[in-house]
Parts: structure tokens; C-alpha cells; sequence
């Protein structure tokens, strides 16, 4: 009789991996001591040794209703056994596109209707910027074609996409960026300046957007885009006054207004979709991510009805495709994921669950004098680091804040991601107390080890 089969360990397919693959985001040193991911338990990984780890951000903040929905796999083998694939090209459709565009049309913002799919947020991205610049030529201005974003915005890394990323560390290696992109300060209420007149902060972090239009010529700008909670600059929470204002400031000018959902959609912030919270629809929308919980490639945009009847209207076809855009199979998948998300009413796990575990999280961690700010929103919290509490001087990066935070907390148990001084927690929405609970305790632990008490 042969011997059973020994599944290889971490470190072996650790080296075969070292031999073929190019990771992103790729550093050799830093993917030294990686781990191989064999398995998902809802809320948690596993490695190839074994170990069970909790998945602190839902992997990259998309795995929305836990790890291994046999639901999503089953909506895939059967669409798969019908119809692997087949163009959404004009001329062409298949079914489950055209129910997650029903879908989608009665979630979203009463406005927005009509929805072109892609295979992530960095094509969504690059298909809003594309989109804008086509609606202003349809609409005799030409010389629209400017984005204006945010520091510390995320957006992908598409070369348009990462141009309007706002995370310097992005740029260096691929630059020069995409011209006609600028950049206005992030909203943050911990850092932005207090404003010296007693106004808003909410209303003058605002206003960067009226003098950035203005600075550039409002003939030439054709959108802002946003994330309504910035996620991967660290978990920013705007200010309750900040996009009223931003909506006003649009209008005004004639400039879209584009929300990047595609980490706060699908319930992640307590609302189906995080700009709800502030009373204001966009002019266009992207998600991708957790509209499947990670389980296949898919994103998209959201049209409003104004823009999709200008484009529909057009006598030349709107030149911009991809070839797994309106993919049958991801499309089952974001379907029976919807399912998932309205039958466990996820946007309401995260609502009460993200705001219970903020409270713990100051609990256990304000009165740490190295950290700085606890934020939040729905299931979505930062824990900022500070070498010096009054002044908000962060440690110097010599230091290497961010990888020994990463570890401790990882050796503790705990996958997460740290933005440089900054621990983002963002675990699956229907996540049990017991295992949020332990995750504040390996984040004070972790902090704890690193900085000291």
C-alpha cells in the first residue's frame, strides 16, 4: 500500500512560489516569511501549516459574507455548466448581467439605473474617467476632461486609475502619471486643519474642491471622484457636512460627481452604500469587490439616468469595452451574493456589530498614549499611531512601524493590513462577537508589544 500524500508546508510552497511569481504590490524581503493560503473558514484563513488565522479585512476588504459560501459556488457551477461565457458586446447579452443590472437598479441611488460591468475597480475606474470625458464632448464642451481627486484616495492601479490615487508611494516607479489629474486634501477630521473663522472643518475641507475647480478653470474640469469613506489611506470618516457640500460645489461648476464604492459598497459601512449616510446621490457610481464577497472577478459602474440618455443618444457607437465585461459567471456569482447580503441583512450586521466594536476598540485603546484616533463606520475601523499624542507626530519610518505591527499581530493571530502608522480593520460582516471581540484584544496586545503601554 503507498504512503498517504503529505500536503506540502508553508515554507516549501513558499520557495516554489519565490521561483515563478510576481506578486502585487511585490517586495522580495517582505514576502519572505509570506504565507500560503489553503483554506477559508468564514471568518478566517488557514494556512498550509495549519494555522488559523483570523482574515481581519476580509482579505482585501471583498470577502464581505465570510470565506467558502458554498452558495457562491453553486451559483457558479451551474451557470458554468450553462453558459461559461459569451460577449456582452452590443449586440449580444446573457442573462444573469441583465437581473444583476435589475438588481443593482432597485439598491442603488434612485438616480443611477443603468450599469456597465468590469472586472475590478481600477477598470471601473478607468470606464468612469472615460465616461465623463465622452458625456462632456456629447455635450459641446471638449475641454472637460480633468479629474480632480484626494490624498490618500484609493482608486486602483490601472495607470489612469493609479494617477488618481492619492497614495504617493504609488507613483514613483510608473510615473509620469496621466496628465490633467490634481489632488485636494483628505477631509480628515484628526488632521485637517481646525478652521481659524470657528466654521465647519466639514465645510472647509469642502471648499478645497470650489478653489482646486477654480485654479484649474471650471471649463476644463469633468469630474471628482471619491470614496465616501476612504478605506486604504486608513480608514478616513468625512466629516457629517462634508458632501452636501461637495454636491453644492459640483453643481455649481458643472463637474460630475464620482463615488468610488468599491470598498464601502454592498452594507461594508452599515448602508447599502456608504454615500447614503450623507443625504447625497452621484452622478456616477463604482463597486466591485464584495458584489460577489470576493469570490470572482467583477465591478462595475453605475450611470445616471441623465448620463446613460446622453450616451444612448449618441449617432457613433461609445467606443470603450472589455472583453469579460457583463461575464455570465461572475454576474450568477454577484447575484446569489445579493441573496446572501439582503437574506443576512449584512449592512445591518455591520451597522450594530462595526458600532459595538468601535466602542470596545476606544474602551481598550484611547487612553494608550501612542494612539492617536479610533475611527469608524459600519464594520470598518482605523487605529491611528502617534510617537507623540499632543503633537500627532507619527514615528519615523526608520522605525518600521507598520511591518512590526503587521507581525505581532499576525503572530497573535490576527491578518489585517497597516497603512504606515495606521491598523485597518475591516473583518467579513457577519462576523460572530466572540471573534470581533478577540480581534481588539490582539490589536491592543499587538500595540502593546511594539510601542509599549
Amino acid at each position: 500500500m503507498n504512503a498517504p500524500l503529505t500536503a506540502p508546508s508553508n515554507a516549501a510552497l513558499l520557495a516554489r512560489d519565490h521561483q515563478h511569481m510576481i506578486h502585487p504590490l511585490h517586495h522580495t524581503a517582505g514576502h519572505n516569511e509570506g504565507r500560503v493560503w489553503v483554506r477559508g473558514e468564514g471568518s478566517f484563513l488557514v494556512d498550509a501549516d495549519g494555522n488559523r488565522i483570523i482574515d481581519g479585512l476580509s482579505s482585501l476588504w471583498n470577502v464581505s459574507a465570510g470565506h467558502s459560501r458554498k452558495e457562491l459556488a453553486e451559483a457558479a457551477y451551474r451557470q458554468m455548466s450553462e453558459l461559461a461565457f459569451s460577449s456582452c458586446y452590443a449586440g449580444s447579452s446573457n442573462r444573469p448581467a441583465i437581473e444583476l443590472a435589475e438588481r443593482l437598479s432597485a439598491i442603488a441611488y434612485p438616480n443611477i439605473n443603468n450599469f456597465y460591468f468590469t472586472s475590478g475597480g481600477g477598470e471601473s475606474t478607468d470606464s468612469n474617467i472615460k465616461l465623463a470625458r465622452s458625456y462632456w464632448k456629447a455635450k459641446d464642451k471638449p475641454e472637460k476632461t480633468k479629474v480632480i481627486s484626494r490624498v490618500l484616495g484609493y482608486h486602483g492601479v490601472t495607470l489612469a486609475a493609479m494617477s488618481c490615487t492619492g497614495i504617493a508611494s504609488y507613483w514613483p516607479a510608473f510615473e509620469p502619471r496621466v496628465p490633467g489629474i490634481s489632488h485636494i486634501p483628505s477631509p480628515d477630521p484628526y488632521h485637517y486643519p481646525k478652521p481659524e473663522d470657528g466654521s465647519s472643518q466639514g465645510i472647509a475641507a469642502a471648499n478645497e474642491l470650489e478653489r482646486e475647480i477654480l485654479r484649474q478653470g471650471p471649463e476644463t474640469v469633468a469630474m471628482f471622484i471619491a470614496e465616501p469613506v476612504q478605506g486604504a489611506g486608513g480608514v478616513i470618516v468625512p466629516q457629517d457636512d462634508y458632501f452636501g457640500r461637495i454636491r453644492e460645489i459640483c453643481d455649481q461648476y458643472e463637474v460630475l460627481l464620482v463615488t468610488d464604492e468599491v470598498i464601502t459598497g454592498f452594507g461594508r459601512t452599515g448602508r447599502m452604500f456608504a454615500l447614503e449616510h450623507y443625504g447625497v446621490q452621484p452622478d456616477l457610481m463604482q463597486f466591485a469587490k464584495s458584489i460577489t464577497s470576493g469570490a470572482l472577478p467583477l465591478g462595475g459602474i453605475g450611470i445616471s439616468d441623465e448620463i446613460t440618455e446622453t450616451i444612448r443618444g449618441g449617432d457613433k457607437p461609445w467606443m470603450h469595452a472589455y472583453t469579460y465585461s457583463g461575464h455570465p459567471t461572475p454576474c450568477a456569482v454577484g447575484l446569489a451574493t445579493l441573496d446572501i447580503i439582503e437574506a443576512e441583512d449584512l449592512p445591518g450586521q455591520a451597522a450594530s456589530n462595526g458600532e459595538a466594536m468601535l466602542r470596545k476598540y476606544r474602551e481598550a485603546l484611547e487612553d494608550h498614549p501612542h494612539v492617536g484616533n479610533i475611527r469608524g463606520k459600519g464594520m470598518m475601523h482605523g487605529i491611528e499611531i502617534v510617537k507623540d499624542k499632543a503633537t500627532k507626530e507619527w514615528f519615523e519610518p526608520s522605525y518600521g512601524l507598520g511591518a512590526k505591527l503587521t507581525k505581532a499581530m499576525l503572530d497573535r493571530g490576527l491578518y489585517t493590513r497597516v497603512r504606515s502608522e495606521v491598523i485597518c480593520s475591516a473583518p467579513p460582516l457577519n462576523t460572530d462577537v466572540a471573534t470581533l471581540d478577540r480581534m481588539v484584544e490582539i490589536v491592543r496586545d499587538a500595540i502593546v508589544d511594539v510601542v509599549g503601554s
